[in-house]
């Protein structure tokens, strides 16, 4: 928008310049005037100082170069995007003065960005501010249902996007449509669009939300760039497309959706597939499910074929052959488990002899050993006439000089006490 500045001619006085006022007189007479000459006007600058009192009204100064006006928004008046220091907007309101600070000032009832470059810019911060939160995150995105039943729609009812997307959508699939009547400019356009939004999610009714609206002019679509939208996009547990504007507009929502579509139209496209495209899916998967059944069923041939059935009669007398070798083998063993029994036998049968004849070694040794003990038994020598000598304790004296007196003689027949 161009500022017209224009040479406006001097009006006459019409006070007497011998009249006296009271302060307040003046004061009132003063506001009259600027009231009376400025019921409307538009004024564009850069806002500035900007605080909010805790009655809910905005206080700023709008500025230029070279000159500043005070700035007044009051409570309830519809501001469509957050106010910032160095923002560069259009009021539009009318003039009034303050008495009690003797200044004049400027009542607000509509505000605007002033340009493309101040929102883009507006844009491009707040983009990077969400961005940093995470709400654009690749991660966060989820896929569309490959065949809704009932899609949700956040719109409004009146306007062309609505309407192109039942006519799509009727064109391509049938789907109920469940629809979120909403605005989608002007300054409650962003909380109906938010609550639309938490609408769906809360009732769990439709599998999929689309967010749409023709296009239009930069500042016609900033709702879709507020917060409260791109965050309940963001938050949503149902796949949500945006399809806001046409293909060259991008608004925050888009990057909050799982899903940016160009257009209204183009979301429709996205969210259902056409009769023709699922009749040739289904076509392509009955060719591929044929093709793996007959490939299957010729190997199942071929093995069937490859396999050689023998006659009952070979059966039998393979099976026949087969008892004979066993036979044969079960002969050999059992001929060899028979010899060796016999052996045994053989050998248990001469078992007697073998026992006598140790018994008569066993007796030879035993006589010899009778033999033997009788050859070193002292009786022999007792018999030669020897004696043995013993003293009280029965202890044999076999020398003299031992000092013991005898008690007994034992001779080979019999013992002589002393």
């Amino acid at each position: 928008m161009d500022v017209i500045n224009t040479m406006m001619e001097k009006p006459q006085p019409f006070v007497q310049p011998d009249t006296i006022f009271s302060v307040s007189d003046a004061s009132a007479l003063l506001k009259n005037v600027v009231e009376t000459a400025f019921p409307r006007i538009r004024v564009r600058g850069e806002l500035s100082q900007i605080t909010r009192a805790s009655s809910g009204h905005m206080y700023m100064t709008i500025k230029d170069s070279g000159a500043a006006i005070s700035v007044i928004i009051w409570r309830g008046t519809p501001v469509p995007f957050k106010l910032e220091d160095g923002l560069e907007v259009i009021i539009t309101g009318r003039f009034t003065t303050y008495p009690a600070r003797s200044n004049y000032q400027i009542i607000v009832s509509e505000i605007e960005m002033a340009g493309v470059g101040a929102i883009l810019k507006m844009l491009e911060e707040r983009k990077r501010k969400l961005a940093a939160e995470g709400l654009f995150d690749q991660a966060r995105k989820k896929p569309l249902p490959r065949l809704p039943q009932r899609i949700g729609v956040v719109t409004s009812p009146t306007g062309a996007a609505f309407q192109d997307i039942q006519n799509r959508l009727r064109e391509r699939f049938p789907v109920t449509v469940v629809l979120y009547p909403a605005t989608v400019q002007g300054v409650t356009a962003a909380a109906e669009v938010a609550a639309g939004i938490e609408y769906f999610n809360r009732a769990k009714n439709v599998d999929v939300i689309i967010v749409a609206r023709g296009g239009g002019a930069l500042e016609d679509l900033l709702p879709f760039s507020e917060e409260i939208v791109v965050r309940a996009a963001a938050a949503s547990e149902i796949p949500l497309i945006s399809g806001v504007g046409h293909e060259p507009d991008w608004m925050l929502i888009d990057y909050a959706a799982d899903v940016r579509a160009p257009t209204p139209t183009g979301a429709a496209e996205m969210v259902v597939p056409t009769k023709l495209s699922l009749i040739q899916e289904l076509d392509n998967l009955w060719h591929r499910l044929s093709n793996n059944f007959t490939t299957r069923l010729a190997n199942a041939k071929a093995r069937m074929e490859s396999i050689v059935i023998k006659s009952p009669k070979q059966v039998l007398m393979e099976q026949q052959q087969r008892l004979d070798d066993i036979t044969r083998t079960l002969n050999i063993i059992i001929g060899g488990k028979l010899t060796t029994a016999r052996q045994r036998l053989d050998s248990v049968a001469t078992f007697p002899n073998i026992l006598q004849n140790k018994m008569t070694t066993l007796n030879q040794a035993v006589t010899h050993i009778g033999q033997m003990l009788n050859s070193l038994s002292y009786k022999n020598v007792l018999a030669r006439g020897y004696a043995i000598v013993r003293d009280k304790n029965n202890t044999i004296i076999s020398r003299a000089n031992d000092g013991l007196c005898p008690a007994e003689l034992e001779f080979v027949d019999g013992i002589i006490k002393l």
